[in-house]
């Protein structure tokens, strides 16, 4: 099926807004806890909501940011009806929207996240299998090597892998392959702490407020 372009453009517009959306600083601003981005890494992310030392609004961020990826797909798909042919892809348009979103939100200046959580909330409402797949993946590297960065880059790269394992579709594998080449972008740093081995673990903090160098 053939998507139409007025369509295809309400998905991209639509999910790029809904995925702009920073949670991590609009739940540490009302809290009056301070911005997110001048606290420990800067990250806007939930692991950095972390270090405030309030774990319900890390939850929230965590909740927020995984779920306008969702949110963008299944509006998407919906708009269209699930089972019309083209939902799959009209969801995955809006789902790659929402995740540029939040790396790049206008609200910020296009500086935002590393987009682990909009990841896992666009790839469970996509093909709930397959985000059921990443999940597990990524609290077994998480449970086994203690790194949130090691555990996040093995579930993108697993991603495209169970999605065509478990027959997602070729939008989901597609957006499964875009989101994990622009989380290991995103992750370069991490990258390059885990194989000079100072990457800190999870639960071991960061201590005082550093330079926003990154987003998470």
């Amino acid at each position: 099926m053939e998507l139409a372009p007025l369509a295809v453009l309400a998905a991209l517009v639509g999910g790029y807004l809904l995925g702009s959306i920073p949670f991590g600083v609009l739940v540490t601003r009302s809290a009056g806890v301070g911005d997110v981005r001048q606290i420990g890494s800067g990250n806007i992310g939930a692991t950095n909501v972390l270090r405030t030392g309030r774990r319900d609004l890390a939850l929230l961020t965590l909740l927020g940011d995984g779920g306008k990826g969702a949110v963008a797909v299944l509006i998407a798909r919906g708009l269209i009806g699930f089972d019309a042919p083209g939902s799959l892809a009209m969801g995955a348009i809006a789902g790659g929207a929402a995740f540029l979103g939040h790396l790049f939100p206008v609200w910020l200046k296009f500086k935002g996240g590393k987009g682990v959580a909009t990841f896992f909330g666009i790839l469970f409402a996509a093909a709930w299998p397959v985000g059921i797949a990443c999940a597990l993946a990524w609290l077994a590297m998480a449970a086994l090597f203690r790194f949130s960065s090691l555990a996040a880059l093995t579930a993108a790269a697993l991603a495209a892998v169970w999605a065509f394992l478990l027959h997602a579709g070729l939008p989901v594998i597609y957006l499964a392959v875009f989101t994990a080449v622009l989380i290991f972008v995103r992750h370069r740093e991490n990258i390059a702490r885990l194989t000079a081995g100072t990457e800190p673990r999870i639960g071991a903090g960061k201590g005082a407020p550093a330079p926003p160098a990154g987003r998470a």
